[in-house]
């Protein structure tokens, strides 16, 4: 088999490996970032404060219906990656063919309910008056293309898993290159305002999706599933569920933080949700390096669990470390010295900039905790700690709102709490990740079974094969009742 798209984390230097895999995906979620940087720029700069509040109102909201089907995505990745670590093919692409059905179902769910229920639930988050009708038409326009951000998060997050970076970056930056000539096209020349941007967004998306996914019939062994492989198989389902729900839910608990947060900003009034949608496009990109760190932490951990190579783990988690402390320290240096200029980019009212630029001092002193709930969360999530998931989520619920509804009351805060709310709450969660990292459960978690899952090709194994360990040619296997294998002993289909 083919497999020049398949990179195996099992061997070699794990820096080299955790760099040349994290480095495609830092260049891609920075593209990814410029669909909502230049949402913003251009809104920010050629329709106004109130449009750039409008599109920044929906950001979480937007989140928290996209999460379920990015947190899906991750637990197939996760399940996905152990299979390959363990060299168990046959289950990576039934993983890969049911995948489409997780996928498709959780889309279409969460795009109808984004659509009908956009305009309610930002009434009830007392969104200003004056940019309800943008931010509602907005979030309607962005839940109606769903199914492709859903589609493009399954099959990246699978290619991930077989070590493939790259692939997915080529057609992400070509997207994001779309994405920013239709914002110019419908905002500027057609003057479509918000809507404009909603609907370049949506295009872009699609575009991203079809691509990567013929790429990945054409060109990635696992895709090409054989005839038999093409079932529902509901044990994958269940596991593929098992391991991201929780993670859906953990983003889900966030993003219903983010949205209380963003409750909390509205009352204050468009010049601070302006500021508040700048410096959180600003936080967003200073995540992409984490991100992207994260991720191939997760692969590399979900490959080396399923390999039982437990030593190569701990030491890519050491490295990792190392990594962000180094970038942490950087930008808080940048947004310290160049906070204004940066500010500059994303609006030109001074009294935003001035209020941004402040914001920007208080979250940047918060940017290596920020850090290490990435790559925490990536290895305990490579592992399959599918319960963590659930308690980083509550922590950062419980965080955000108790932090964001107390500081804003203290007179000498006021405003700058929602800023200190944000900081504090990853301080708090990365403490809480960290100690749950100490103490080693996710050591001991098992996704897929290895050296018990085999059987002989000249027996049936409900009836005439038992579990026990041995070799058969260098390889674990099953044995008979008559206590040996057959002559040609594989894994389970």
């Amino acid at each position: 088999m083919q497999k020049s798209f398949v990179k195996d984390m099992t061997r070699g230097n794990e820096f080299p490996l955790l760099i040349s895999f994290s480095v495609p995906m830092l260049i891609g979620n920075i593209f990814q970032q410029v669909y909502n940087m230049v949402d913003s720029i251009v809104v920010g700069n050629h329709v106004g404060a109130d449009a750039l509040a409008a599109v920044g109102a929906t950001g979480s909201l937007n989140f928290l219906v996209f999460s379920l089907c990015i947190g899906l995505s991750s637990g197939i990745g996760i399940l996905i990656s152990q299979y390959f670590g363990a060299g168990d093919e046959k289950r990576v692409r039934r993983t890969i063919f049911n995948a489409v059905y997780i996928i498709l179902t959780a889309g279409l769910v969460m795009s109808l309910l984004g659509v009908f229920l956009a305009r309610t639930i930002l009434i009830k988050l007392r969104t200003p008056q004056n940019i309800l009708d943008d931010s509602a038409a907005y979030m309607q326009i962005v839940c109606s293309g769903l199914l492709c951000v859903a589609a493009y998060n399954c099959i990246s997050s699978v290619l991930r898993a077989l070590g493939d970076s790259k692939s997915p970056l080529i057609f992400l930056i070509i997207a994001s290159l779309i994405n920013v000539a239709l914002d110019l096209l419908f905002v500027i020349m057609f003057d479509m305002g918000v809507k404009g941007v909603a609907y370049a967004t949506i295009i872009s998306q699609f575009l991203s999706a079809a691509g990567s996914f013929l790429f990945a019939l054409l060109k990635n062994p696992y895709f090409r599933i054989q005839r038999d492989e093409m079932r529902l198989d509901y044990a994958i389902i269940r596991k593929s569920c098992r391991l991201g729900i929780p993670l859906a839910a953990q983003s889900s608990m966030i993003a219903v933080s983010c949205v209380a947060l963003q409750g909390v900003v509205n009352q204050f009034g468009s010049v601070v949700v302006a500021a508040f949608t700048a410096t959180s496009r600003i936080e967003q990109l200073v995540q992409q390096p984490f991100g992207s760190l994260g991720m191939a932490l997760s692969t590399f951990t979900g490959q080396n669990m399923g390999a039982g190579k437990l030593d190569r783990v701990k030491r890519a988690f050491n490295k990792s470390v190392t990594l962000v402390a180094g970038f942490s320290l950087l930008m808080l240096l940048i947004c310290h010295i160049f906070g204004n200029a940066v500010m500059r980019i994303f609006v030109s009212e001074p009294d935003v900039i001035a209020f941004g630029t402040r914001a920007l001092k208080i979250t940047s002193c918060f940017f290596f905790p920020l850090g290490m709930i990435y790559i925490v969360r990536a290895l305990l999530n490579g592992a399959g700690d599918a319960m963590y998931a659930m308690e980083n989520g509550i922590v950062e619920v419980s965080g955000r709102i108790v932090f964001a509804n107390t500081l804003v009351l203290i007179p000498s805060l006021n405003k700058w709490g929602v800023w200190l709310a944000t900081a504090l709450t990853w301080f708090i969660t990365s403490v809480v990740s960290f100690i749950r990292f100490k103490r080693g459960k996710w050591k001991n978690i098992r996704v897929v079974e290895n050296n018990t899952d085999w059987y002989t090709e000249d027996s049936d194994r409900d009836t005439n094969m038992i579990p026990h360990k041995t070799l058969f040619k260098g390889k674990p296997c099953m044995i008979g009742k008559k206590g040996r294998p057959g002559a040609r002993a594989r894994r389970l289909p």
